[in-house]
């Protein structure tokens, strides 16, 4: 439970900073097929299945409140004010997740080499929408007072913000900029955790919209998966070297733009720690593997 615990404030923090995915993380700590599994066994199984799919998931949420919780409250901030230090970190991480990544799902990438199209077109999708976060479509946007046209945006961009954050490599949180919400959701959440209530309802269109997305979008990459798994994983590779570039360019999508992530404010300390967390992770995740067939076998 601790595990899984901790695998959704990982993912909750990567969710809050722009040009990081929730996805990615999950991706990188080795259990990506098991979260879209078991949201898709908590929606369409049925009995044991969706029991145990239930479990893992209330573990793993309760997790990524908590880190979401701390991340409004204490650490937005200092993501600003560290922001090349965080951006360093998780350029370790991604780095170091890469070559795990290839040597974990060696048949799908050396034996389908014809599939390296699809990794192109991977790293083509998050440069896209990175360039894109340098334009916001709507601004001043406030979560306590919605008309009814701005209602059904909010609930159509939380349905694409989640489905992102499902994607490894394409940020949420960015696309939420691109929409002109980031902000808005972000002040709205730590309003509310503050008792402001007005922002409520704002919050719940919005929560709708994710939960509608999250449906919608499961289904479809659990069958991608399962049916196309090289083309799948080709991508998957491509979004998260993509997302390198997200990372390099993460600051100049802040509030007020810094320059973006360069050798003069590169943070080698952060990057070797992302680097260690990997492999550490990594380490860990065999363990409890190994630990796990034992006890099976047992």
């Amino acid at each position: 439970m601790i595990r899984q615990f901790i695998n959704g404030i990982c993912m909750a923090l990567a969710d809050s900073v722009p040009g990081v995915s929730g996805g990615t993380i999950a991706f990188i700590l080795g259990f990506y097929d098991r979260f879209i599994g078991s949201i898709n066994d908590l929606v369409y199984e049925k009995g044991a299945k969706r029991k145990k799919a239930f479990l893992y998931l209330i573990k793993l949420g309760a997790g990524w409140i908590f880190g979401m919780i701390c991340a409004v409250l204490i650490l937005a901030s200092a993501f600003e004010s560290h922001i090349y230090m965080v951006s360093s970190l998780f350029m370790g991480f991604i780095i170091a997740s890469i070559p795990i990544v290839v040597k974990e799902e060696r048949e799908s990438f050396v034996q389908k080499k014809s599939n390296l199209l699809f990794g192109g077109i991977g790293i083509i999708i998050v440069v896209g929408i990175t360039l894109c976060s340098k334009v916001s479509f709507l601004t001043g946007i406030s979560m306590n007072a919605l008309s009814i046209p701005m209602m059904i945006y909010v609930f159509l961009a939380g349905m694409i913000a989640i489905s992102a954050m499902f994607l490894p490599g394409i940020s949420g949180s960015t696309l939420l900029l691109i929409l002109g919400l980031y902000l808005p959701v972000i002040s709205g959440v730590k309003e509310l955790l503050h008792m402001q209530l007005s922002y409520f309802p704002g919050l719940c269109i919005f929560g709708c919209g994710v939960i509608a997305g999250a449906l919608s979008v499961v289904k479809g990459i659990k069958t991608c998966l399962e049916r196309y798994r090289s083309k799948t994983m080709y991508t998957i590779l491509g979004l998260m070297i993509g997302s390198l570039y997200a990372i390099v360019m993460g600051p100049t999508t802040l509030d007020i733009p810094q320059a973006a992530l360069g050798i003069h404010n590169f943070n080698v300390i952060a990057f070797v720690i992302g680097i260690v967390l990997v492999v550490l992770l990594q380490i860990i995740g065999k363990k409890n593997e190994q630990k796990k067939v034992g006890e099976e076998g047992n």
